[in-house]
């Protein structure tokens, strides 16, 4: 059936053809015989005669050919969506084979990569939805069971409503902490959480955090340490609050998979460029090659029960990408599975003056 309409369509282009170069032959014809008196005087009367038929097939054919290509290709197009846009460009297309088959693969490529980063977000999307459903059940379970188990009469025992109803708590509290990381991370995507940037020691800011999570490393016997001994103070200009949070999630996930009685340490190093890298290194487990890639994913664990019986919402890692990227700063990690860690970003380090450099010297 399609071999019998593609005839039909290729027979009904030619009769057209024919028809367009009679109608011109006949009026060149026209034109000689009023001219010439359909006598050929001189031997150049027929070569002008054989180059108007020339010319004249040749536009005709090539406008033809040119119309027929056109649509037939415009149709294509439309039908696959392989353009933007619904309609192609008012241009001349070309009508050698070879252009049109390099654009018509050039189109249905980048379709095909569309469609192929479709499919990783479709699965991205699914993978993430199960993710944070899991997350998000497993407090609300064990929040309605203490509840239910207080409604059926546990509430009477003074000790077990006590305790049921503190275990319930820290199930909100968990609950509670991964829709704020939630919401942090989407306004971050967006733009819509601002940053107050000022100029902060970053030596201080790292202080600040060991003194936060001590009591944290302790229980597995984790030191927490500098590098060296700063005796001056490293200024950079970021967002405080942000930083110190992005300080502390690493902290926090080198102790969770950290091993007892290992070090964290933590070094500040000048680059170029004006910039400094904070580096947060530990000797505990280390992470398989091929975790590393999906490592700043949300919800994503290397260790899926033992990281979740250390608490925490799982979007650490996905907070700390997110607020660096956000200052337009980079964020690096390597690993080796079963000697250690390295994560470490850059910041924008405070400009020295050389004025104020000057009269610190004369004093």
């Amino acid at each position: 059936m399609s071999n019998n309409t593609s005839s039909k369509r290729s027979y009904r282009f030619a009769l057209r053809s024919s028809l367009f170069l009679s109608i011109v032959f006949g009026l060149l014809l026209v034109l000689f015989h009023l001219v010439f008196k359909l006598e050929f005087q001189a031997w150049w009367h027929e070569l002008l005669m054989i180059l108007l038929l020339f010319a004249s097939s040749f536009f005709i054919i090539q406008f033809r050919v040119q119309r027929f290509i056109y649509r037939r290709i415009k149709k294509i197009y439309e039908d696959v969506s392989l353009l933007e846009t619904t309609n192609l460009p008012d241009r001349e297309i070309a009508t050698d084979m070879r252009s049109l088959t390099e654009q018509v693969e050039r189109f249905a490529k980048n379709k095909k990569i569309e469609i192929e980063s479709l499919k990783v977000r479709e699965s991205y999307r699914k993978e993430f939805l199960g993710n944070i459903s899991h997350e998000l059940k497993t407090p609300l379970f064990t929040v309605q069971g203490y509840i239910d188990t207080l409604i059926d009469g546990a509430h009477e025992d003074e000790v077990i409503r006590k305790k049921y109803l503190l275990r319930a708590q820290k199930g909100v509290e968990r609950l509670t902490y991964i829709i704020k990381d939630l919401d942090m991370i989407t306004k971050l995507e967006i733009g819509d959480m601002s940053l107050d940037e000022t100029e902060f020691n970053v030596v201080e800011l790292i202080k600040q955090v060991f003194d936060q999570l001590e009591m944290k490393a302790a229980k597995k016997n984790i030191t927490l340490t500098l590098d060296m001994n700063y005796d001056h103070a490293i200024n950079v200009v970021a967002d405080q609050d942000r930083i110190q949070q992005v300080i502390a999630n690493l902290i926090v996930n080198s102790i969770k998979y950290g091993k007892k009685n290992g070090t964290t340490e933590v070094a500040v190093e000048d680059l170029i460029n004006n910039k400094v890298i904070i580096r947060v290194t530990d000797n505990g487990e280390g992470i398989k090659k091929e975790f590393i890639p999906r490592l700043f994913e949300r919800f994503f664990r290397v260790d899926q029960s033992g990281s979740r019986r250390e608490g925490g919402s799982g979007l650490g890692l996905a907070i700390v990408k997110h607020i660096i990227e956000a200052h337009d700063e980079s964020v690096y990690v390597e690993s080796q599975f079963g000697i250690g860690s390295e994560f470490s970003f850059t910041l924008e380090k405070v400009s020295v003056n050389i004025a104020d450099i000057d009269i610190v010297l004369e004093e």
